[in-house]
């Protein structure tokens, strides 16, 4: 196999799907012509193609092993490795995915006599006042999910499924921790520990927000609701749509970066009736290539949004534009994700809601909203790491048992009754949960670094943006654990994350 061909074909194939999807999911394109694209490059994902990555990194591991030296070219050829049996599993599931996206775009929800687009739906439901028709949106959601949407997830599942096995690993679970180096059961352990830690304060942190935000006591708090409850609409006076953009630049300006980061990201924030309710930031071809998307929702969803995605955004358009096509496209996304959340973070700090958008938490309302929102979407992803173990291990049990499993695992981490139809349809790929998770662990300790070089008003530092764009510069050539012990020695800790909410010892 000739790897530099393979590398610039790889690219190609990712400039293209990154394409094709920003265009769909911006609500650009009704068609997402996923199969057609992987069909273009099927060569990089061929069995033989994943046979012979699979052995050019063993071998150049146990040139690594040896102490030979080679750990870089080790390093790329894992994540090339990962790349293409990633890249098996989904040319195999292409057409479900396109038929999925475009099912998805095209579908029509009665509300009470009135059309909803199902996309739409979730902005509509996130503004919806009236508590009896955010639970009616989310009846037909759920509805328009179970028949029109889980044939397809399920399809796809069972197929992921089957190729797996015939890859040779026992589980799907087996194939990302090995691919990816993902340590799951340490990482479930200390996601148990959080959630035990988390369990006794929970009602309490999240009563307070709830009564105020959603006007029922926690005890009637729906799931409903919860799409209302993080919007949070009574606090849009403390963050005004009209100061979203400029709040964003200011504060990149304050570190010396610019929004456009000199041409390489386009912003788009305009409001599409079939654009995802999902804010993302597709690297294209990074650094070159940086295209940054969110659906305008407004008050804080927006600002945490942009900010989200603008830490992405920044880390991918500053990237060394040397490297190795690996290192600026693949390897571990717990390390941009905790880029993303480092900036979304911001949203939540009295210090840069005082000198970016002149507010004062005098009550602490702002802070006790942002602390219970973030404390349910952290139990939130244990639960749901605890249910993608089980869905991806090697004896899943039938879709109606692994429906309940994800219930039950949902119900008890939110205290909410959780409906067993969205069980497929909310699970990523290549076990992304743990991304998610091992994300936060990282920007917790990134922040306290930040803070401790710069202080607290560390956004405002200009050295601070300059010592972000030396790490960013290395795209995602280390792991999160990696760069954390490169930068502080220290190893992720779920600990610092509840200790962080103020419900640990610090």
């Amino acid at each position: 196999m000739e790897l530099a061909a393979y590398r610039e074909q790889a690219e190609a194939f990712v400039a293209e799907l990154g394409d094709a999807y920003h265009r769909h999911y911006a609500g650009l394109d009704d068609g997402f012509a996923v199969e057609e694209i992987y069909a273009r490059h099927a060569a990089l994902f061929s069995r033989e193609a994943v046979e012979r990555l699979g052995e050019a990194a063993a071998a150049a591991d146990d040139v690594a092993t040896a102490g030979a030296g080679g750990e870089d070219a080790a390093r790329r050829l894992r994540m090339l490795r990962d790349f293409a049996v990633e890249g098996h599993l989904g040319r195999a599931t292409a057409a479900l995915a396109e038929r999925l996206a475009e099912r998805e775009a095209g579908l029509r929800l009665d509300v009470g006599g009135t059309m909803l687009g199902f996309r739409e739906s979730a902005v509509a439901q996130a503004n919806e006042p009236d508590r009896e028709r955010r639970l009616a949106i989310e009846r037909a959601r759920l509805e328009a999910t179970a028949e029109a949407l889980n044939p397809l997830h399920r399809e796809a599942l069972e197929r992921t499924r089957e190729l797996t096995a015939a890859l040779g690993w026992p589980s799907y679970r087996a194939l990302c921790a090995e691919l990816k180096g993902l340590d799951l059961a340490s990482l479930s352990r200390q996601t148990e520990a959080f959630l035990e830690a988390t369990d006794a304060a929970y009602g309490d942190v999240l009563a307070p927000a709830v009564e105020r935000t959603v006007g029922v006591p926690l005890a009637r708090l729906a799931r409903a609701d919860l799409p209302w409850f993080f919007r949070a609409r009574d606090e849009d006076s403390a963050f005004p749509a009209e100061r979203l953009l400029g709040a964003y630049e200011a504060t990149l300006a304050g570190m010396g970066l610019e929004a456009t980061a000199g041409g390489r990201v386009l912003l788009d924030v305009e409001p599409r009736p079939r654009k995802s309710p999902r804010a993302f930031c597709v690297a294209v071809r990074a650094p070159r290539d940086v295209r940054l998307v969110v659906a305008p929702v407004g008050g804080r969803d927006d600002y945490v949004a942009l900010l989200h995605e603008g830490g992405h955004a920044q880390h991918f358009a500053h990237v060394d534009e040397s490297l190795a096509f690996e290192y600026r496209h693949l390897g571990d996304n717990a390390v941009t994700e905790a880029f993303a959340f480092l900036f979304d973070h911001l949203a939540e700090d009295p210090e840069w809601l005082r000198r970016r958008l002149g507010v004062r938490d005098d009550d602490g309302a702002l802070a006790v909203h942002a602390r219970a929102a973030r404390l349910v979407y952290l139990r939130r992803y244990c639960a749901k790491l605890a249910y993608e173990l089980v869905a991806h291990g090697e004896e899943p049990p039938g879709d109606a048992l692994l429906a309940d499993v994800y219930a039950r695992a949902l119900s008890g981490a939110i205290g909410v009754a959780w409906p067993t139809e969205t069980h497929l349809a909310d699970m990523d790929d290549g076990f992304y949960v743990a991304a998610y998770l091992r994300a936060w662990a990282l920007e917790t300790h990134l922040r306290r670094w930040l803070r401790d070089r710069f202080g607290g008003a560390w956004f405002e530092v200009p050295e601070a943006g300059a010592a972000l764009r030396a790490l960013w510069r290395e795209g995602q050539r280390l792991t999160a654990e990696e760069l954390l012990a490169s930068l502080t020695g220290e190893t992720l800790d779920f600990g610092m994350l509840a200790a962080d909410l103020g419900l640990a010892p610090a």
